[in-house]
């Protein structure tokens, strides 16, 4: 090696020494690109250059000096896996003049390439200044690979610190949405947070409660909206509608100037929708976008459902304390205690299936020497029926106060019925009244349960009568039949909720049932027999729900 040879071999190695030196210094990717293409472009007195690197599988350009009309280029396409400088990247470089093309590599592969154009002196690379540019590169390639990696990390840690904001509102707007029971203030709360975090030109917020489409904030008339939304394409919407869709699928959106549109779910349930138009920086609506307004819609739906549910909690806690108070007044319409006449023990129970019920049973003292028995068993349950049995109730008082034939004033009392029903409703009844003197009891039956007579070890079933209550006003009159009443005579009157009553395997207790029970007891007391009846009916249903009204009278002779 001669003198000059070993001087240039000296000056390459400081050149080196002190670009190492320089590269490492910073960690800034743009810093050590441009220190980089310069020191070539400074050794190699070139006047134009580029540096490439591969960025998610594309060809990107790091930095670039002296190349006329660069800013629409039209960077060569690059598959990841192939060859940096395939045919489209090297006619790239031809197209811009750029002769020295050499791939920047690391440890973990290609990092992209660097291309610089002709020397001024216009001779041709030589050996030892290709093999000086690979050196460079590869010294510039741990810079370029760390610097890169704090680039990646910074974006990363910027992405993170912007996820962690958002949490971090979510957390704040939870608390918000948890302390709201008003729909009008949790509608506006969710407009601003959207509004605060996407600057929306439009939107509108739909509330789907109880199937019914409710408009509760939007920029639009809200006619307009209810009219589109009001469908069970969007009632069942579960999946978001991007921008892409509106356009090409979704006309009468776009129309309205909205961009996409958002399901507030609970499970599988869409409660909800949120529409918003395009933003007012022109920004699109990323991934994350989504579902942080996906997050928000969860909470602000959430909020609107408790809200209901609590409503609805209010609304059965103030019907429950009304008909509690129902339940009182219809108790107080019931015998509080039940008479005794000289010659007859009586005992008589009734028990609802619900709060209140339309099943009825009177005692009614009619003078010194005679009472009238009453029962009777009103078609439905509930309110309806109670009213029903009220009205009874006080026709039945009013008329045991007037002498009237049983059978005529039966007729008067189905009038009064038919005149206060509507279609569907009736009342089958008995009743009738005891002579304690002449030792008689004269009754009518209006369609109701054939009450059992009990003599001498034999059922006579008492259904001399009529039609029930409330169906038309009295065309055909009632017959009447009156019974000599013997000692040691039981008569059991009853609704068919007793006869009717079901086990957990839907079998009915049945009249035989009852019947044989009767006979089985009809020498105990009147008390003795009903608790025997109750007690029967009871344990054949238990584990089941009770389906009808009760109501036992037991009259002895005696």
């Amino acid at each position: 090696m001669n003198e000059s040879e070993a001087l240039k071999l000296k000056r390459n190695l400081t050149a080196l020494v002190e670009f190492s030196r320089v590269v490492n210094s910073s960690l800034d990717l743009k810093f050590t690109l441009n220190n980089l293409l310069f020191s070539c472009m400074g050794k190699f007195l070139t006047t134009k250059g580029l540096i490439c690197l591969i960025e998610n599988g594309k060809l990107v350009i790091g930095c670039s000096k002296g190349i006329k009309d660069f800013e629409n280029a039209v960077l060569p396409l690059f598959n990841e896996g192939t060859e940096v400088l395939n045919h489209e990247v090297i006619l790239f470089c031809k197209k811009y003049d750029l002769v020295q093309i050499e791939i920047i590599k690391s440890s973990r592969g290609d990092l992209g390439f660097m291309a610089l154009g002709e020397k001024i002196s216009r001779q041709n690379y030589s050996d030892d200044e290709k093999e000086f540019l690979k050196t460079i590169l590869n010294i510039a390639s741990t810079a370029i690979e760390n610097a890169t990696f704090i680039n990646e990390l910074k974006i990363a840690n910027r992405s993170l610190d912007f996820r962690i904001n958002r949490l971090s509102s979510l957390f704040e707007l939870s608390k918000e949405f948890g302390l709201l029971i008003d729909e009008g203030r949790i509608s506006k709360l969710l407009v601003y947070s959207l509004l605060g975090q996407f600057l929306v030109s439009s939107y509108a917020i739909v509330y789907f409660e109880d199937k019914k489409t409710k408009v509760l904030e939007s920029t639009v008339p809200k006619n307009k909206i209810k009219d589109i939304i009001d469908n069970e394409r969007f009632k069942n919407l579960q999946e978001f509608i991007s921008s892409e869709r509106v356009q090409s699928e979704y006309p009468e959106l776009l129309a309205l100037k909205f961009d996409i549109v958002i399901p507030m779910k609970i499970g599988r349930e869409t409660n909800g929708l949120i529409l918003l138009g395009k933003r007012i920086n022109n920004l699109l609506y990323e991934v994350t976008d989504i579902e942080f307004i996906n997050s928000v819609g969860s909470l602000a739906i959430i909020s609107l459902e408790n809200r209901r549910l609590f409503n609805e909690a209010l609304e059965k806690q103030k019907m429950e304390e009304e008909l509690e108070l129902a339940k009182d007044i219809q108790r107080n319409l019931l015998p509080k205690t039940i008479p005794q006449f000289t010659g007859f023990s009586i005992a008589g129970t009734s028990v609802s299936s619900k709060q209140v019920g339309g099943d009825y049973f009177d005692i009614i003292k009619k003078d010194e020497n005679s009472f009238f028995v009453a029962i009777a068993d009103v078609s439905g349950k509930g309110v309806p029926a109670s009213l029903l049995m009220a009205n009874l109730q006080a026709f039945l008082k009013s008329i045991c106060t007037q002498d009237i034939p049983i059978e005529k004033a039966t007729g008067t009392i189905n009038d009064l019925v038919s005149e206060n029903t509507t279609d569907g409703k009736f009342i089958t009844f008995f009743w009738g009244v005891f002579d304690t003197v002449a030792k008689t009891f004269s009754y009518v039956n209006a369609g109701h349960n054939p009450p059992l007579l009990i003599r001498d070890g034999k059922i006579i079933y008492l259904d001399k009568g009529g039609m029930i209550l409330g169906v038309m006003k009295t065309i055909f009159p009632y017959e009447t039949e009156t019974i000599a009443m013997q000692e040691g005579d039981l008569l059991v009157l009853f609704t068919d909720g007793v006869t009717e009553a079901k086990n957990t395997a839907d079998e009915e207790y049945g009249d035989e049932t009852l019947e044989e029970l009767v006979m089985k007891h009809k020498d105990k007391s009147s008390e003795e027999i009903l608790d025997e009846i109750k007690n029967a009916v009871h344990n054949f249903t238990s584990g089941a729900l009770q389906s009808d009204d009760i109501t036992i009278i037991v009259v002895k002779a005696g």
